[in-house]
């Protein structure tokens, strides 16, 4: 028979290095402290203001417009917060109970998915692209969750409501729907182009390269900005 204390101490490491101790979001201050000029372009999206409609008296005109009380805290609310936040009912997300703020808002990995199982290898290859000039294939980060096309992660909160033509659609839905407003029908090829939901595009320096690749990735590149903001060695894609 073990040893009380041994058996203990088995227990503990056990839970420590399982996988259930893994989180897949980490929050948008990992990811910001490369993509600088990127992270503060999105501070000006509708997008990073997300949790803010949510509050006592925000927005009053269009949630009375959708049946909602322009009074009510909806940040509390666990049917709304969902669509304003970063992970939501995922691995290290964000929860009403323990809210973090580097996930509050429709940050980062809201479209790219949860950072933690893939950031080290992004890193790395940005490291390796600069001492050796050596590509990395984009499916090594897809392989580890990266998501490189993102579309129904936007339709899962723009296109949920009832007679939507999404097929993923189910409740909660949101209230804000095109019967509601004319302005809430979602044109994801329009809107993924729309600085002031999104964010703006900087040159990028060729770290990655082939497949998945974003299908509007060298149109945004043809036309992204120089990088501002970002240090020797940050801002990789």
């Amino acid at each position: 028979m073990k040893h009380p204390i041994v058996y203990i101490l088995s227990i503990l490491m056990a839970v420590l290095f399982s996988g259930a101790a893994i989180a897949d979001f980490e929050g948008r201050t990992k990811c910001s402290s490369c993509h600088k000029s990127q992270a503060k372009s999105w501070k000006d999206t509708a997008h990073a203001k997300a949790m803010e409609s949510l509050k006592p008296g925000a927005r009053k005109e269009a949630k009375v417009k959708a049946n909602l009380d322009p009074e009510k805290d909806y940040t509390q609310d666990k049917d709304c917060v969902g669509c304003h936040v970063d992970g939501w009912g995922k691995k290290g997300g964000y929860t009403v109970d323990a809210p973090k703020k580097p996930l509050a808002a429709v940050g980062c990995e809201s479209c790219h998915g949860g950072g933690k199982n893939y950031r080290g290898d992004h890193r790395k290859a940005g490291q390796t692209f600069e001492s050796k000039g050596t590509t990395t294939q984009r499916k090594v980060l897809a392989d580890k969750g990266q998501d490189f096309q993102f579309e129904e992660a936007c339709a899962g909160c723009h296109l949920n409501y009832e007679g939507s033509p999404w097929k993923g659609a189910k409740a909660p839905y949101t209230p804000f729907t095109p019967a509601v407003d004319p302005k809430y029908t979602f044109d994801f090829d329009k809107m993924v182009k729309d600085v002031k939901a999104m964010h703006e595009h900087y040159k990028l320096d060729g770290t990655f390269a082939g497949e998945p690749k974003f299908k509007y990735h060298d149109d945004f590149q043809a036309n992204a900005k120089e990088k501002t903001a970002d240090k020797k060695g940050k801002g990789k894609e």
